[in-house]
């Protein structure tokens, strides 16, 4: 999303705010253990830090606590965090991370099991109050520079009939500041006889929808057409999927009753939310450090291998050991993949063409890693680089993309995630010999999208593994 300056301010205040309150609370509490165990002398003088308390006090506690709260998903846009939802997940994280806290640092204090409750309720209090406090003091101040238009979100409406007009009244005549900053609208079709231009000036046409959202840097964006016109919502929904947009899509009554609209806002205007993280904040954070952690682990613990898997593929054939490729990444971002050799040189030298069982263009030690997905090891660069994650759709060439979405145009929503080493396509398929069977492929691929979790993430991991432990690669 495009982040303001004034939106990337406030996540660096929470982050410097959540290091002073942790410290803050750390001393407080501090003082109070020595002075519940009697230990008069620490109010007598500061000599009593040494060293490691200074290490302990000022890093790793505090240091401690922002990675939890990281991995909670806390320091995303705040502009758009609901307070009652922060405050929830705060309390949760204050209870897990003292909990922690106490095991690490208080375990052995006591044999008693009752003083140990004890001093992790005490430091659970001292901890969560300070937090809470200062957490909410910044959410409020963000809470009013919304209220003031001192920041929003660049919105745009596609649309320009009646009910664009009234839902542009009812959202900037709402009780409850919602912070769109309308920047213009687009007719959703070539008409454009209606009176949406009394409001707000036209952008441009729909043809141009996605240069629009880049010039203005847009947001939001709003979709109000009229129900004779629902067949341009899958046009429109499938170019956005390229854009880091949340898009708002005003309902009809077959929506409501089926359960698609859900809202807590009561001032808000009745709209379907799209956002494009697909997953929530904590899962998200959570599945890019476990991308880290597993590619480093992976990269160190198999160097021996990969070093000898580079040496077959050189003594395999004359060329490169490391292929490079252009391949489509998240909204539509091309980037290099990286791959180990299984071709000969020029191995398409006649065009863009996908492998198939009995490729003459693959080298016998390419036969072997393709057998085991030993070629795909070097992805784990494009996953600490972040253009790649472990779980992903496949990423695939622009030539291959341009045939499918001539007759599969929603294969664009593949693109609304990372691409990944395995997928669940992957699991299914292997390597697509054919556009048919890429076709076939991206069923499976987008029934990962409208599921995406952790948990099934971990699901296709497993079945990965079976895969490569039994050979069933191609």
């Amino acid at each position: 999303m495009y982040l303001t300056k004034a939106k990337q301010n406030a996540i660096k205040w929470m982050v410097l705010l959540d290091y002073l309150s942790a410290l803050a609370a750390w001393l407080l509490f501090w003082g109070y253990r020595h002075y519940a165990l009697g230990d008069l002398s620490y109010w007598a003088s500061w000599s009593i830090f040494g060293i490691r308390d200074y290490v302990m006090s000022l890093l790793i506690i505090p240091g401690s606590w922002l990675v939890l709260y990281m991995l909670s998903g806390t320091y995303f846009d705040l502009y758009r965090k609901s307070r009652l939802d922060e405050i929830n997940r705060t309390l949760i994280a204050c209870i897990l991370g003292s909990i922690l806290v106490s095991l690490f640092i208080f375990a052995n204090d006591a044999e008693d099991y009752s003083y140990f409750i004890r001093i992790t309720g005490r430091y659970l209090f001292i901890h969560t109050a300070t937090t809470l406090t200062i957490r909410l003091l910044l959410l409020n101040r963000v809470k009013n520079n919304l209220v003031k238009g001192k920041v929003g979100f660049s919105t745009l409406i596609i649309g320009g009939n009646q009910k664009a007009i009234d839902l542009y009244k009812s959202i900037t005549g709402s009780k409850k500041a919602l912070g769109n900053v309308f920047k213009g609208f687009i007719y959703s079709t070539k008409e454009n006889g209606n009176g949406m231009s009394k409001f707000l000036p036209q952008l441009g046409n729909l043809s141009e929808l996605e240069n629009i959202i880049d010039e203005h840097e847009i947001e939001e964006v709003i979709i109000a057409v009229d129900t004779s016109e629902h067949h341009l919502l899958e046009n429109i929904l499938t170019r956005l999927s390229y854009r880091p947009v949340v898009i708002k899509i005003q309902p009809d009554l077959y929506d409501i009753i089926s359960g698609s609209v859900k809202t807590s806002n009561v001032y808000d205007a009745v709209l379907i939310h799209v956002y494009p993280d697909l997953m929530p904040d904590w899962q998200r954070v959570c599945k890019r450090a476990i991308d880290i952690v597993a590619a480093l682990t992976a990269l160190v613990i198999l160097s021996p291998f990969l070093l000898f898997a580079a040496i077959r593929v050189k003594l395999s054939s004359p060329g490169a050991i490391i292929y490079r490729q252009q391949r489509i990444g998240l909204f539509g971002e091309p980037f290099y993949i990286y791959k180990f050799r299984s071709m000969y040189v020029n191995a398409e030298k006649d065009g863009p063409a996908l492998s198939s069982h009995e490729d003459p263009r693959i080298t016998s030690w390419g036969r072997f890693m393709r057998k085991w997905r030993i070629d795909e090891l070097p992805q784990f660069y494009n996953i600490l680089k972040g253009e790649m994650s472990l779980v992903g759709p496949r990423p695939e060439r622009q030539y291959f993309i341009d045939h499918i979405i001539a007759t599969h145009p929603h294969y664009k929503y593949l693109h609304k995630v990372k691409p990944g080493l395995t997928s669940w396509g992957m699991v299914q398929f292997g390597y697509a010999e054919n556009v048919d069977e890429m076709v076939e492929r991206m069923k499976y691929d987008l029934l990962y999208i409208e599921n995406c979790s952790l948990a099934l993430d971990i699901k296709i991991m497993m079945y990965t593994l079976m895969v490569i432990f039994q050979g069933r690669g191609k």
